[in-house]
């Protein structure tokens, strides 16, 4: 995609009708798709405003500030950032949280896996541990939704965890429980802890794969978050062997898996013989999305 030019000059008045006329032909220009539309929703997103504020209230003036970010958020846009960092937030269940290139945009499909952990605790009780949090997506929306009385939340990346901590502050008023965070890789920050749930979302895509991803995702997002050895699977055999010692009797874990490797995923659990109906749950387009099992 090409760079966008603004089209009128920074600093003066501009209705909200107007900048997003402006940007959407700049947009169109840089080889955006559905330009309009995109336009439109990053004058909203930046003004904090619902998605058809921008047409709805077109005459109404938006400050030079705005017009000023939301021109230099759509030149991101048009050299293929994707829109998620261009605005700087992105919504996730109930909560609106703030992203940029150092954390994995939260996908619709993870939503599923904190439906899954809800339904299968009666609503959450005890200690969740949320492995390789990265914009905190995971555990603040289990914070938020169920009745925890405790949460841990770890990653790898120092720089993930001061997003995950930034969202954290952004959503207090709406937590029930505060989760504290922690460095490091796998299962080693909670060595020694105990957990009712073991909940994770880990980088699955192999190296081999990482090159037909879309360019969006390829060539923006984090590949710590997003690729893993052992064709894909290195971070995930290492939960399933750790998680154990740290759940109790009947703890619950719960992965977001690449479908592809579902079965697999599913066959590695139930080698290690130390968990019991173990489980492949589909999506909500019906692919095999999450395993799941208890500890015995």
């Amino acid at each position: 995609m090409a760079d966008v030019a603004a089209a009128s000059p920074a600093g003066q008045p501009v209705t909200a009708g107007a900048l997003a006329g402006e940007l959407a032909a700049a947009l169109a220009t840089a080889g955006v798709a559905d330009a309009r539309r995109e336009a439109r929703d990053l004058v909203a997103a930046l003004a904090g405003e619902p998605r058809f504020w921008p047409t709805a209230h077109a005459g109404a003036f938006v400050t030079s500030d705005l017009a000023d970010t939301a021109r230099a958020a759509a030149a991101r846009r048009g050299r293929g950032e994707p829109f998620a960092y261009c605005v700087g937030r992105a919504a996730f269940r109930h909560l609106t949280l703030f992203v940029d290139g150092r954390v994995l945009i939260p996908r619709q499909e993870t939503e599923r896996l904190v439906d899954l952990v809800l339904a299968r605790t009666g609503g959450g009780h005890g200690t969740v541990i949320d492995i390789g949090t990265g914009s905190g997506a995971i555990v603040l929306s289990l914070c938020t939704e169920g009745d925890f009385q405790r949460a841990l939340a770890t990653d790898v990346s120092i720089d993930a965890l001061d997003v995950a901590r930034q969202n954290a502050r952004s959503c207090a008023a709406s937590l029930r429980t505060v989760p504290a965070f922690r460095e490091g890789a796998g299962m080693s920050p909670v060595a020694g802890e105990r957990a009712d749930v073991v909940v994770s979302n880990p980088p699955y895509i192999s190296y081999g794969e990482a090159a037909a991803l879309p360019a969006g995702v390829r060539n923006w997002e984090p590949p710590l978050a997003l690729v893993a050895a052992d064709d894909g699977l290195a971070v995930t055999a290492v939960i399933v062997r750790d998680a154990p010692p740290v759940l109790v009797p009947g703890g619950l874990l719960a992965l977001e898996v690449d479908e592809r490797r579902a079965a697999r995923v599913a066959a590695l659990v139930r080698d290690d013989g130390r968990y019991r109906g173990v489980e492949i749950a589909q999506d909500l387009t019906g692919r095999d999305r999450f395993v799941l099992a208890t500890r015995l």
